[in-house]
């Protein structure tokens, strides 16, 4: 990805750091609230982590200035093994780390463990807070109360051929029916190119056309959840999602299995005309053979000019229960989830900010992020704050349900009422 430029004024206008956050609450499990000694993070390890350290140093540099007597340890962790050392920290409170950076959707579930600090207070009290992106703020959020600070969020809009919309006439479509035809028209005209490539196992490329159709993951009443995916408008979602998955467009025999790095990977590799990716699929693209290229606009909803709800992926960064330096902890959390930061984080690794100003700035630097900035400001989506989406996402319920309607196996009612029941139990089973 091409790096944009340090933002002088914004980081000027960030620079002045808050003192250590005030301990408006006694929640963690550890007796103790040391002042001094050693903090331990862990910071998940990027492909090219290199730009992410330097940033993170000089957060940790001025940091152990600030307070005396203390030193931060940081340990960059694979992401792919995670999930083995988080169960190991939380049954294990000697070997968690005072501060963690974890994936957004796993919220929920660490918070269901026991392992995340409730930050609420905390969150609340910080100045800067109030200029966090709700989606954001949605994703360290469990039944009211905050167990963390959104570090990065990502989005996924639509990349076209620029070339091959100019040789065919084409324009950006508008609208999802749009879309299809124009996928339709390009693979006529290109029958070796996909139209729009599309993945049976692409789950947050087929979920903005539930959404755009007005459908729903799962509705919340009571702190528990239940099932929408049966729902008639989210069947109507899916059945514009796996209609694309045709000869005319994207065979099901090549394109059913695909996942989304697969469909970003065709899109690089100049044999699709259009992709659903994201803000971090740019580097990807950027190394293909469309490179100088492609160009990205939001993708489009159902009425004309409406941008289609996305998932709003990204990162946070918490405080782990355990720890026995809370104030220093919360601290720590924020700075290095400050505006400051994420700006830098920006400017280094292409890290969209969660800060709704923050943001707007990397925008106007980077021309590239404005659709994706587009697609944040129109409104977003997030899964459901419950443990038990971790199991309805490594089962693979979604994925299946699409697989089933796109192989003919099953019609879009009968899969998405399958779905449903899986989904109410995981939910169930997670209390």
């Amino acid at each position: 990805m091409k790096l944009a430029p340090r933002f002088a004024v914004l980081l000027a206008a960030a620079a002045v750091v808050a003192g250590c956050a005030p301990q408006t609450s006694d929640n963690s499990s550890s007796d103790k609230d040391d002042q001094s000694g050693t903090l331990r993070v862990w910071l998940f390890q990027e492909v090219g982590n290199d730009p992410k350290a330097k940033v993170v140093d000089s957060v940790v540099t001025a940091f152990e200035k600030a307070h005396k007597g203390t030193k931060v340890d940081v340990e960059y962790i694979p992401i792919d093994t995670r999930a083995q050392r988080v169960k190991a920290a939380f049954n294990d409170p000697k070997s968690a780390p005072d501060v963690m950076e974890y994936g957004n959707t796993d919220t929920a579930g660490y918070v269901h463990d026991g392992g995340l600090l409730d930050v609420t207070e905390d969150f609340g009290a910080w100045s800067e807070a109030k200029d966090t992106d709700p989606t954001a703020k949605q994703s360290v959020t469990v039944d009211g109360k905050m167990y963390g600070s959104p570090f990065y969020v990502g989005v996924r809009a639509l990349y076209y051929r620029t070339d091959v919309f100019k040789d065919l006439g084409l324009q950006p479509p508008k609208t999802m029916a749009e879309l299809a035809a124009t996928a339709r028209k390009i693979h006529k005209a290109k029958s070796d190119l996909y139209g729009l490539v599309v993945g049976g196992a692409y789950t947050y490329g087929a979920m903005p056309f539930v959404w755009a159709n007005g459908g729903e993951l799962a509705t919340a009443k009571g702190g528990s959840y239940t099932s929408a995916i049966d729902s008639a408008a989210a069947q109507k979602g899916i059945k514009a999602y796996t209609s694309l998955f045709t000869r005319d467009n994207c065979p099901a025999a090549k394109c059913a299995v695909m996942g989304g790095n697969d469909t970003i990977t065709a899109f690089a590799a100049g044999k699709a005309g259009m992709a659903i990716g994201g803000d971090f699929s740019h580097t990807a693209v950027e190394a293909g053979k469309v490179k100088g290229k492609y160009a990205v606009v939001p993708l489009p909803g159902v009425a004309s000019g409406s941008v289609a709800p996305a998932f709003a992926g990204g990162n946070n960064i918490g405080v782990l229960k355990s720890t026995s330096h809370r104030t220093l902890a919360v601290d720590l959390m924020e700075q290095l989830t400050s505006k400051k930061t994420q700006a830098s984080m920006f400017d280094a690794m292409g890290f969209l900010p969660t800060f709704t100003d923050v943001r707007d700035a990397a925008a106007a630097k980077v021309p590239f992020e404005k659709p994706f900035v587009q697609t944040l400001a129109a409104g977003t989506k997030f899964v459901p704050a419950s443990p038990g989406w971790s199991e309805i996402d490594s089962s693979l319920v979604l994925p299946t349900m699409l697989q089933e309607v796109i192989s003919g196996k099953k019609g879009v009612a009968a899969a998405s009422k399958d779905a449903a029941k899986k989904m109410n139990d995981a939910f169930s089973s997670a209390g």
